[in-house]
């Protein structure tokens, strides 16, 4: 495991790296800009193409073995699977929307997607959880960051799509083949595991609140630029130098090690954790304090009669009982609400399933929105639906990036629980439902803003959380485990039930695409229903954990758990 000194410029080229490798981790998002292509070159009918977004949903979220593979492999090892994932699952789909290879099976074409899209998922754990490990002290601010970037891929890849591509699907497939993992084998050195810094550093604050500013500037950059492509007629050099200062913007993060280079900070001052990085069980003191465990007795003969009890699996209970009492062994316990926790421990967790029910909620219910937006604006009668998309898309990333920035912030100030803005959001969740119940004019593009603001903040406090009650050992496998709340939700509320409800509204009115509010009302009033459950859970959730973030932030930052030794 590479040991580096807390402080130092890596970790922060491993940030400006993940930052890119967010971004093609969003390479499933781009399933709309290519879909009507295997519908209409293949010949496939809508069910299939359905089947296929199934399949592209599937394998952007089951992220288990990713997760498994974190705690095995170098990061390197895992985004190398990734990069090999992305390159066979689009390879084979472009082979087919080219035409170079005729008549691929409709399975393979199925099994493929899944594979492509699970690209996304090993991209993803790889940096989330090297980055989480690196900036311990720093969690919510990263995985906003982190998740921010991510909820403005669509817009990257969409600009490059219409700029670079020329609105082409089969370029986008090659692209996605080719450029994706190319990008991937160029930035995969740099995002390795580093010794963390052990107290709070003023710079490292304000290289955050830098990368926050840059997200920011890009995301506007991104909507603007988009809004204005819809509206105008723009010129081919106009349009490139947009695509040129887009990847000036993506590069901002780097700019922080640069300057670390050149005005070097002094961190004699600064202490690190002294530990292997991958496991909050190692987090301790440096050494020139660190501390010495001492047997609680000196052992008698009893015990050394036990010769090397780790050595062998046959010492009787009787002789571990006598080796406890004199305390030559300590009793392995278990672990605590904020210690390491396994993935079978944390299952065991009334807190772990209130965590994933509420994410559940809160992620299946803005999905289904999401999933049929298109269709809600032509029923209330909007014809150009990109701006709502676009609208989404970026209060989405607003929510990712301020959850992670405010929930750190109280949480540092006032120990408030993280989910006591999953409590907040969801409560406005609520209140946006109604408000796309009602269908009253105007109301349909401040009810996206809302529900897209509510939808981001879901995805950057569950990362958090999960990492404070649980540890950062087996974070990539639970972390993994509650994103597979984002395609159950789509699944139950928006494959069947609005998919449902939508088609018997479309029969009463003998048409294809139905037309009113009535045929999405009924959805709707459902979801406020789920989500006035999920925010009684959520307080459920916080009133429990809340002993929990006043032992870990009692001093007004993180504090290490002590280890759970098991």
């Amino acid at each position: 495991m590479v040991t580096l000194k807390g402080g130092t410029r890596p970790p922060w080229v491993g940030l400006g790296a993940a930052v890119w490798l967010q971004i093609a981790a969003g390479n499933a998002y781009n399933f709309p800009l290519y879909s009507h292509a295997l519908k209409s070159v293949l010949g496939f009918n809508q069910h299939q193409l359905t089947m296929l977004g199934v399949a592209n949903d599937i394998g952007e979220n089951v992220g288990i073995l990713p997760g498994i593979f974190c705690n095995k492999f170098p990061p390197w090892v895992v985004l190398a699977v990734g990069a090999f994932a992305c390159f066979f699952g689009y390879g084979v789909l472009w082979l087919a929307v080219s035409r170079t290879v005729e008549s691929l099976p409709y399975w393979l074409l199925w099994v493929a997607l899944c594979v492509a899209t699970n690209s996304s998922a090993w991209f993803s754990t790889a940096v989330l959880v090297t980055n989480m490990r690196n900036f311990p002290l720093s969690r919510g601010t990263v995985a906003g960051i982190l998740k921010g970037y991510g909820g403005l891929s669509a817009a990257v890849y969409t600009e490059i799509y219409s700029v670079l591509l020329h609105n082409s699907s089969s370029k986008l497939l090659l692209f996605l083949a080719l450029g994706v993992p190319m990008l991937c084998f160029l930035m995969m050195y740099f995002v390795r595991p580093c010794t963390p810094a052990s107290g709070d550093d003023s710079a490292e604050h304000g290289h955050f609140l830098f990368t926050e500013a840059a997200s920011v500037v890009l995301g506007v950059y991104l909507l603007t630029t988009t809004i204005l492509g819809d509206m105008l007629s723009l010129s081919a050099p106009i349009r490139y130098t947009f695509l040129v200062i887009m990847v000036l913007l993506l590069m901002a993060p780097l700019a922080i090690p640069v300057k670390m280079t050149f005005y070097p900070s002094d961190h004699r001052k600064l202490g690190t954790l002294g530990l292997q990085v991958g496991s909050s069980d190692h987090l301790v003191q440096g050494e020139n304090n660190a501390d010495k465990t001492e047997p609680l007795l000196t052992p008698s003969s009893s015990v050394s009669d036990l010769g090397g009890f780790h050595k062998s699996d046959s010492v009787s209970d009787v002789d571990m009982l006598l080796a406890e009492g004199e305390g030559a062994v300590k009793k392995k316990r278990r672990p605590r609400r904020g210690d390491d926790f396994s993935f079978s421990e944390a299952m065991v967790k009334a807190d772990f399933w209130l965590l994933f029910l509420v994410y559940f909620v809160g992620v299946g219910s803005g999905v289904t929105v999401l999933n049929n937006l298109a269709q809600i604006g032509i029923a209330q009668d909007v014809q150009d639906t990109t701006i709502l998309l676009s609208l989404f898309s970026f209060c989405n990333f607003v929510g990712r990036l301020g959850g992670g920035a405010i929930s750190e912030h109280f949480v540092r100030s006032k120990t408030i629980p993280r989910t006591v803005w999953m409590t907040c959001t969801q409560v406005v969740m609520i209140f946006t439902y109604f408000l796309f119940a009602s269908a009253l004019d105007g109301t349909l593009y401040a009810a996206t803003a809302l529900l897209g603001i509510c939808y981001g903040v879901q995805f950057s406090i569950m990362v958090p959380t999960a990492s404070e009650l649980f540890g950062l050992k087996h974070f990539g496998i639970i972390f993994n485990f509650m994103s597979l709340g984002n395609p159950l939700g789509a699944f139950l509320f928006s494959g069947l039930l609005a998919g449902y409800i939508y088609d018997i509204e479309a029969a009463k009115q003998h048409v294809t695409s139905c037309l009113g509010p009535s045929c999405f009302r009924l959805t709707f009033l459902v979801l406020a229903s789920i989500c006035g459950m999920g925010t009684i859970l959520s307080v459920v959730l916080t009133k429990r954990i809340k002993p929990v973030y006043q032992m870990l932030y009692a001093g007004g930052s993180f504090r290490l758990p002590q280890s759970s030794n098991h």
